[in-house]
């Protein structure tokens, strides 16, 4: 008599009865998450490997605090190494950063600030007019096209009206700090690069800024490449933390220069995307967040500046909990869960269209129950997990534990009930959503629209990649109908992404 119910070999117990050959491959993929496959038993002799790259104040902010608050013995394992490299426009993040350098031995740390000069615009479209010359040092074969010395918009600022950066001119002056005169921006990161290789044990490198930044969203799409594909060469894993807006931080421009943001993250992390525009713009548009984009919303519930501290704290406790442990952890898990069922685990896994992972966070006796969790982390209904760990302290209140886990199956309905470890912070509860794509964001929509309505001009100045490519990628192809990146300056330049697809419809 036949029979579809499936034998686990490695565990020799039943399966339920499942029909496909994929549907039980991926009943036994969550059954090992389930177990924890994921996981590290045993992190006391780990040497401690996390290095951070923090842009803009959102950035700077977590390097402070880890630096304030990390234990002191963080980095009395062999092998432990620190490293960590704030960047902002002006200084005054940055002496805190400094102020806040000296509690760890510096024969194992090394930390940096790079004070990027304000420029005028004049000294800037200088710059700008360059990056034919400076684009040829990195692409032998580079063929120059009119629109790549004219993309920062002239007659406008590059301050925004609320005082922010744009993007546009975020990127001339990491461009002017990194390819021009002394170039003290390229042998900053190669100094940051040299640290890192000293480390004894596995390294990740960690980007942080603030997604509505000017600076920090301005500056990460190059600074990114730059040191994963040019300065790395790919050898070490890079993942980026992209830090959400306040909901009161949320304006018309904001949401404009979010949806150039996030456009420009989905070529590079959607693997499909990406190849469309390596193709015509070479390997260094790799994705150079080789272990992931995770993005980290802030609580709705408290004021603008009482949830930045608290997002710093917590992503800062994230980092050096269990000496990194967690960190490895949920990269582990975000690398299983998506996986194909033909792939070998130690493979990186394509995530597509659904590149984004989030960390959510609140404090341990917040009412579960009554929370709406979906609304907290800005998350529409149709999103669907796989599979959900919750992360807490081990003195949690069991009733508590058990109330988070019901909400999140409640609230997120995964393909295997929640599952709770240990290892968080007293009094706060992680858990992390994989596999979110940018429509399943209630932002998403907001900031198309709102970049629809906003005047070329300023849409122009709120993109960063693609720009020294003399491309805006939001716009209609010039070159190519139906597909996005509209050339400027009379140039030819093309990208072979469906502009459809960038703006999130796939149908």
């Amino acid at each position: 008599m036949s029979t579809n119910v499936g034998l686990d070999i490695d565990r020799g117990r039943p399966l339920p009865a499942i029909g496909t050959t994929e549907a039980k491959l991926q009943q036994r993929k969550l059954d090992a998450l389930r177990r924890g496959v994921h996981r590290i038993q045993d992190h006391s002799e780990m040497p401690f490997g996390i290095h951070l790259v923090g842009i803009g104040g959102a950035g700077c902010r977590v390097i402070e605090e880890f630096l304030n608050t990390a234990p002191e013995n963080l980095l009395d394992k062999p092998g432990s190494r620190f490293t960590a490299l704030a960047i902002d426009v002006g200084d005054d993040d940055l002496l805190k950063v400094r102020t806040s350098a000296t509690r760890f031995p510096e024969e194992r740390t090394q930390v940096e600030t790079v004070a990027l000069d304000m420029a005028s615009s004049e000294e800037l479209q200088e710059v700008v007019g360059k990056y034919a010359d400076f684009l040829k040092l990195e692409y032998p074969m580079y063929h120059p096209n009119p629109g790549s010395t004219s993309w920062l918009p002239s007659g406008k600022s590059i301050r925004a009206e609320d005082g922010s950066m744009t993007r546009a001119g975020s990127k001339a002056l990491y461009g002017q700090a990194y390819y021009d005169a002394d170039r003290p921006m390229q042998k900053a990161l190669k100094r940051f690069v040299a640290s890192v290789e000293k480390t004894g044990g596995n390294s990740i490198v960690c980007i942080v800024f603030g997604l509505a930044g000017g600076t920090g969203s301005g500056i990460a799409m190059d600074l990114a490449r730059h040191l994963s594909s040019v300065q790395f060469g790919r050898r070490v894993l890079v993942t980026g933390l992209g830090i959400a807006p306040h909901p009161d931080e949320v304006t018309p421009d904001k949401l404009t220069r979010l949806h150039a943001v996030f456009s420009e993250l989905d070529v590079l992390c959607d693997e499909t995307k990406n190849a469309g525009i390596t193709l015509s713009c070479g390997d260094l548009f790799k994705n150079p967040f080789t272990a992931g984009f995770m993005i980290i919303p802030q609580p709705a519930n408290v004021s603008v500046s009482e949830a930045r501290e608290e997002v710093s704290k917590r992503l800062a406790k994230l980092l050096f909990e269990r000496r990194g442990a967690n960190v490895w952890e949920a990269l582990r898990l975000l690398n299983w869960v998506a996986a194909p069922s033909t792939q070998h685990s130690a493979a990186r896994t394509p995530w597509g269209s659904r590149w984004i992972h989030m960390i959510g966070s609140a404090p341990d006796g917040n009412g579960s129950s009554n929370r709406d969790l979906r609304k907290d982390l800005g998350l529409l209904e149709d999103y669907q997990p796989e599979f959900l760990e919750l992360r807490a302290s081990g003195t949690i209140d069991e009733s508590e534990r058990k109330a988070w886990t019901e909400a999140l199956d409640a609230a997120f309905s995964p393909e295997a009930p929640t599952c709770a470890t240990d290892g968080g912070s007293p009094g706060i509860v992680q858990y992390l959503l994989p596999r979110l794509a940018l429509k399943d964001l209630s932002v998403f929509e907001a900031a198309r629209n709102a970049y629809d309505e906003a005047d070329l001009l300023h849409r122009q100045s709120e993109h960063a990649l693609l720009l020294d490519q003399g491309i805006l990628l939001c716009e209609p192809s010039t070159a190519i109908e139906g597909m996005a990146g509209a050339s400027l300056g009379g140039g030819s330049q093309w990208i072979a992404v469906p502009r459809d697809q960038l703006r999130g419809r796939y149908e």
